[in-house]
């Protein structure tokens, strides 16, 4: 697993974290059942705070992408296409609510881009 942070990028640490682990697990780098580092030898080895790693992995767990278990550590979930569905309206959510849309609106929105013929 590689991650590189950009600190003039304008992402937080977390989500470059996030997303980046995210992409490695969709694009099978990460495969199912891989055991990601702990979240201290992780923030050690970025030389982040523990809190911007166990931030990006609970959103990963929320995401459906990874499950944590105390003692197993973090590991990759399998089936890609559930997993890559759940991160995409995982993300899909939060961009409609940083633009202030409410949940029936962002709904309504997602419904009528399902209806809409798809483009060659």
């Amino acid at each position: 697993m590689l991650i590189a942070l950009d600190t003039s990028a304008g992402d937080p640490p977390y989500e470059q974290i996030r997303t980046q682990i995210a992409a490695q697990v969709a694009d099978g780098q990460l495969p199912p059942g891989t055991k990601l580092p702990t979240v201290r030898a992780l923030a050690e080895t970025l030389g982040v705070a523990v809190n911007t790693v166990a931030r990006a992995y609970r959103e990963l767990e929320h995401a459906g992408v990874v499950t944590t278990a105390r003692r197993a550590g973090t590991v990759v979930n399998g089936d890609g296409v559930d997993r890559a569905a759940k991160e995409a309206a995982a993300s899909y959510a939060a961009v409609m609510r940083s633009l202030g849309v409410r949940q029936d609106e962002a709904l309504e929105l997602a419904r009528r881009a399902f209806d809409r013929p798809v483009s060659s």
